[in-house]
């Protein structure tokens, strides 16, 4: 039955992937990163570099403005909470709608220009978006403090089909199943998987290639007739409303949303995350948004004492020295760490990280293929007599 769904070249990287995020919690424990918190955000993020992924990955135009749509999507989902319920579904709902929504509007106007003009256009509307929530919207969005949940809101479906309490804050829920904990990382998950599977079908499928060839060749495209902006500004909407889905996500999880989340370094952190796993691949932007989250979490959190018992085998001198020198690159250092690997990828891996997983898998294949050359010369070989 999986088949009608997808093709079957697919079928395993498909059921390979649905197989590591549900089982995220136990492969990722002995790393230290199998708490519920986290694995929410490799999701959230996950879902983030796959829309980012379906423009620059496919068309080549370079955003530095998703982290606009990423907003747009939590101030859409806490409103939601705040005046209709706070069951997660019409606040996804809308969240993916109001980016897209966005995502139109700034496309109309960006994809006029293309190159580092449609960047920069981009990165200056995500900057307006930016100054607009902090400052003069603050009746929207309430400004520095950010927009959360209060015992006033009206939450008109909550108080119509269910008993609201007036003494403790609300949490979100999926038809009255928390969001919190695992529950919420698994709800996450099940919303990336659909989201990989919706970009497994657009990259395979004629508009996939449409997108493949502006990428390749825009120029060639409109020497021929053929007008590509309906195809790169569909493309804009949809990642538009991947991070806009992403945003809604992050306010299901944490029912806040502020205007940090509109920065221009969380644009930039999406660009990252995609040219490290891989653009233009399908898992290679969740592989990025993971690493640069485990960077961020996990690395961070390392400190000279637990450095200190990691190299407690050590002498006493070389424990000082090597602590010394790790503490460089964890803890507030995590960036240099990062940047160190960001730059030995783009230089020795233009490809991302799934460059480097597919040469290991090549030696492999490789060295399989040798054993079975040297198989038959062996199986014929008789000993002298």
């Amino acid at each position: 039955m999986l088949k009608n769904f997808v093709n079957k070249r697919d079928l395993p990287v498909f059921l390979g992937f649905i197989a590591i995020v549900l089982l995220a919690p136990i492969i990722m424990a002995p790393l230290g990163a199998g708490y519920p918190d986290l694995l929410q955000k490799f999701a959230i993020f996950g879902i983030f570099a796959i829309g980012f992924n379906i423009l620059f990955g496919l068309t080549g135009y370079l955003s530095f403005g998703h982290a606009a749509f990423l907003g747009v999507g939590s101030y859409t989902a806490v409103w939601t909470f705040k005046l209709l319920t706070v069951n997660v579904v019409p606040a996804i709902f809308l969240s993916t709608l109001m980016g897209g929504l966005f995502a139109l509007l700034i496309g109309v106007i960006s994809l006029r220009r293309s190159g580092i003009y449609f960047s920069i256009l981009t990165l200056a509307f995500a900057q307006m978006a930016y100054n607009l929530a902090y400052s003069v919207l603050t009746p929207i969005t309430n400004g520095e403090t950010g927009l959360q949940l209060t015992l006033n809101d009206s939450r008109v479906i909550d108080n119509m089909f269910r008993e609201v309490s007036k003494t403790s804050l609300p949490s979100t829920d999926f038809f009255g199943l928390s969001m919190s904990g695992f529950s919420g990382f698994y709800f996450c998950a099940v919303v990336l998987i659909i989201c990989f599977y919706i970009s497994l079908r657009i990259f395979r499928s004629p508009f996939g290639v449409m997108l493949k060839a502006v990428k390749s060749n825009q120029e060639r495209m409109s020497y021929t007739g053929l007008n590509t902006r309906p195809y790169t500004l569909a493309a804009f909407v949809i990642s538009g409303m991947f991070a806009g889905l992403a945003g809604g996500l992050m306010a299901v999880t944490d029912p806040l949303a502020g205007a940090e989340r509109m920065q221009w370094t969380v644009g930039g952190e999406v660009v990252l995350m995609t040219i490290l796993g891989g653009a233009g691949t399908l898992i290679g932007p969740v592989l990025g948004a993971v690493t640069i989250k485990y960077f961020e979490n996990i690395f961070s959190s390392l400190n000279d004492s637990i450095l200190n018992s990691f190299f407690s085998f050590m002498p006493e001198p070389m424990q000082h020295v090597f602590t010394a020198v790790a503490g460089l690159f964890v803890g507030e250092g995590w960036h240099l760490t990062l940047g160190a690997l960001f730059v030995v990828i783009v230089v020795c891996l233009p490809g991302g990280l799934m460059e480097g997983i597919g040469r290991i898998g090549k030696l492999f294949r490789r060295g399989g293929d040798d054993g079975d050359k040297k198989e038959p010369a062996a199986k014929f070989a008789t000993p002298a007599e």
